[in-house]
């Protein structure tokens, strides 16, 4: 494990995810927060809106020159789709060995960014310096069908619900608390950009309908799989078991799991493991923190790795000790 300290900045800090990163940057011994860019926030104190921070650090408007002229060893773009490409040529042109960890899908599909869902491709990490972090439905997705890849009998069809939280800090009918009240919303039914990323990865396509209800946080994923030959459940169960075995953020149980249970924690729940008469059909249940193992835990699994950390440092609870 290194012995070094690191400097990392935050591009798009105001919202959710970058709350959460700040709060586990402050639990991390070997990071030192170096900025934070936000447009709406500038000149605030970080500390008036992060009870996990203390200190004077304030919150920067940094156009892309100015964030690669920082000369952070990591910078991770919190931005939304479609605005991280600028940040990533600045910081290729001037400092091309700082380690970039992108959350939005820029370049999820891009063969040159490792991307980093560490208990699915951690062996497949060789010291790139462009990481991508996978999308928080397609973690959830992913870990519910890596086990049961080779046995498909077709596309496993992907119910998953969102907190509102997923729709971002930005107004929309997504994260209306008012709209959301006593609902379910059903959007992007086919085509989503979460169904093309697993499909990519998982190289086998998905089929994913997403809903946002009226809770703030949490995601659970229920996933119909057909299979080529009869499995019992035990069976299943035991797959899962034996797959996981030794990934400390990885829980699988029997029964089918809670969102009120998992939000706020930094792993993934994965159960239900329901059989249909005949042996070929199997639902299986995946929860996770969106804010987190969806996005703000991963990312700092992804740091982990790239700097020689222990990949869990920092994620031993929710990150609110600090540091300033």
């Amino acid at each position: 494990m290194s012995n070094r300290t690191f400097t990392l900045g935050i591009v798009g800090a105001r919202g959710h995810t970058g709350a959460e990163l700040i709060r586990l940057v402050a639990a991390h011994p070997a990071l030192d927060l170096a900025f934070v860019s936000s447009r709406e926030l500038a000149g605030q104190r970080v500390a008036d809106h992060n009870d996990a921070w203390r200190g004077e650090l304030r919150f920067e408007n940094l156009e892309p020159a100015a964030v690669a002229a920082k000369g952070a060893d990591v910078v991770v773009l919190a931005l939304p789709n479609g605005k991280a490409g600028a940040y990533v040529e600045a910081i290729d042109a001037a400092a091309p060995e700082t380690l970039v960890v992108d959350l939005s899908a820029d370049y999820r599909f891009d063969a040159g960014w490792y991307y980093g869902l560490p208990e699915l491709t951690r062996d497949r990490y060789a010291g790139q310096r462009r990481i991508s972090n996978p999308g928080c439905y397609a973690t959830a997705m992913q870990l519910a069908i890596a086990p049961m890849l080779a046995d498909l009998a077709g596309p496993p069809q992907c119910f998953g619900v969102s907190g509102y939280s997923g729709a971002g800090t930005t107004p929309s009918d997504k994260n209306n608390v008012e709209l959301l009240r006593d609902n379910l919303m059903p959007y992007a039914l086919v085509d989503h950009l979460h169904e093309r990323e697993v499909s990519r990865h998982l190289g086998v396509p998905v089929e994913f309908m997403p809903h946002v209800a009226p809770h703030f946080r949490g995601i659970t994923m229920t996933v119909n799989m057909w299979l080529q030959a009869p499995m019992k459940r035990d069976f299943i169960h035991t797959r899962y078991v034996q797959r996981y075995a030794g990934e400390k953020l990885v829980k699988v149980l029997d029964d089918a799991p809670w969102v009120s249970r998992i939000a706020g924690r930094h792993g993934v729940e994965i159960g239900g493991f329901a059989v249909a008469p005949g042996g070929r059909r199997v639902v299986v249940v995946a929860t996770l923190d969106n804010l987190l193992k969806g996005a703000a835990t991963q990312a700092m699994q992804n740091i982990n790795i790239a700097l020689g950390c222990g990949e869990l440092t920092a994620l031993g609870g929710r990150g609110e000790g600090g540091k300033g």
